[in-house]
């Protein structure tokens, strides 16, 4: 190991057990460590580098917008957070949207939300339902969301209010909102990503938003993933042909780049009004310019189709090695979001390990799963790349 890698853990809290790799640069779909070995990504910076590395839109926008203005404070008008608002408008439902800095940020400004508005209609509801396996955020609110108690564990006592239900079930959704008058919102994920990577149902999501609009219960949907064109559509929700109340979203919006976004329909808008939400650095002119620049991207180089078509790919890809080795099972997941289960042969995380030595970085997710987020911009010709790749990993792993 380096001999700074080791001063740097004596200097950071050890929050993370950090891999002895450091890149130095990135070029398209590809990283390079400290020897200059090349690295194919398939982790983006898990579901952020859409664009994948030095992108030269961003580079361009980048080195534009330092020379005019990074940052002012939200008290004065920022015209690039407005052109960034419609944008997002434009590509789904109308909405109006609300900028901060993360994904954690975006789910507490919609939790803080569905509770103003629902005292604002003078109901009594402040409880917040979310879903079983599911995961939301770090901080202490996103986190009482989440419902997978490893992650809560131990940070107790966490903010009251939050309930959970099975996934994927839509009689025990049913149920636990006839029962409970004090639910205002339900908060999903479309696609759950540290869950294990496994979508919702068609027919689920359907009766979810029947069911919310029954009992008067606001429906947020967690994007801070699926969102951005990882999934095929540029709204997860898209695909499934309902629309929630809320979204929440990061990662890729900003390419790399920090910020997160909370979007309510339009006429949910006085949910929150001045001093009862804010954020310092969230929407200031540069993070809005460079998200900008993503969604200009995604519309000028047909990064829709792309993802579609390589996700057919690369599911198929994967499906054919699934036949060939023992411990793989069938893909699952939507666009460039996708899971590989294992079985109790294989241990993802030592998979994952053999993967990098072979030139490859992926992922894992939930209990014992692969999960593949990589650049949007991805070829035809790089999708095989990452599956010769994994293939021979899947060789080294037997052999060790």
């Amino acid at each position: 190991m380096s001999s700074w890698y080791q001063k740097a853990n004596e200097v950071l809290l050890p929050t993370y057990n950090r891999i002895p790799i450091h890149f130095e640069r990135g070029e398209g779909v590809y990283l390079y460590d400290g020897e200059n070995r090349r690295y194919l990504d398939a982790l983006a910076g898990i579901a952020v580098n859409i664009l994948g590395y030095r992108h030269p839109r961003l580079v361009d926008e980048m080195r534009t917008q330092a020379l005019e203005i990074a940052h002012v404070s939200n008290l004065f008008h920022i015209e690039k957070q407005y052109k960034l608002a419609l944008e997002l408008s434009r590509r789904g439902f109308e909405s109006a949207a609300f900028f901060c800095n993360s994904g954690a940020e975006a789910n507490e400004a919609a939790i803080k939300f569905s509770r103003r508005y629902s005292e604002r209609l003078g109901n009594g509801g402040r409880k917040i339902v979310s879903f079983e396996n599911s995961f939301h955020g770090r901080t202490l609110g996103a986190l009482a969301a989440t419902g997978q108690e490893k992650y809560r564990q131990g940070f107790e006592p966490l903010p009251g209010g939050f309930e959970y239900t099975p996934y994927n079930d839509a009689d025990a959704l049913e149920e636990k909102l006839s029962s409970d008058s004090e639910v205002c919102a339900l908060i999903m994920e479309p696609v759950q990503g540290e869950g294990g990577v496994i979508p919702a149902d068609q027919n689920f999501l359907k009766t979810v938003r029947e069911i919310c609009d029954r009992f008067n219960v606001l429906l947020i949907f967690d994007e801070v993933q699926t969102g951005i064109a990882r999934s095929g559509r540029f709204f997860c929700y898209q695909n499934y042909d309902i629309e929630p109340d809320l979204v929440t979203l990061a990662k890729g919006l900003g390419g790399g780049y920090p910020i997160g976004a909370l979007l309510a329909r339009r006429e949910l808008r006085g949910g929150l009004q001045a001093g009862e939400h804010a954020s310092t650095f969230g929407g200031n002119p540069f993070v809005c310019s460079m998200s900008l620049t993503v969604l200009e991207t995604i519309d000028r180089e047909n990064i829709l189709p792309n993802v579609s078509e390589r996700s057919t790919q690369l599911k198929k890809g994967l499906d054919a090695l699934a036949e060939k080795y023992d411990g793989l099972n069938s893909p699952r997941g939507l666009g460039l979001m996708i899971g590989l289960p294992l079985d109790e042969t294989i241990q993802s995380a030592k998979l994952m390990d053999v993967c990098r030595r072979e030139g490859l970085i992926v992922g894992t997710a939930g209990g014992n799963c692969m999960r593949f987020v990589p650049p949007l911009i991805i070829s035809e010709t790089e999708t095989e790349e990452l599956l010769s790749r994994f293939e021979k990993a899947l060789q080294g792993y037997q052999k060790s």
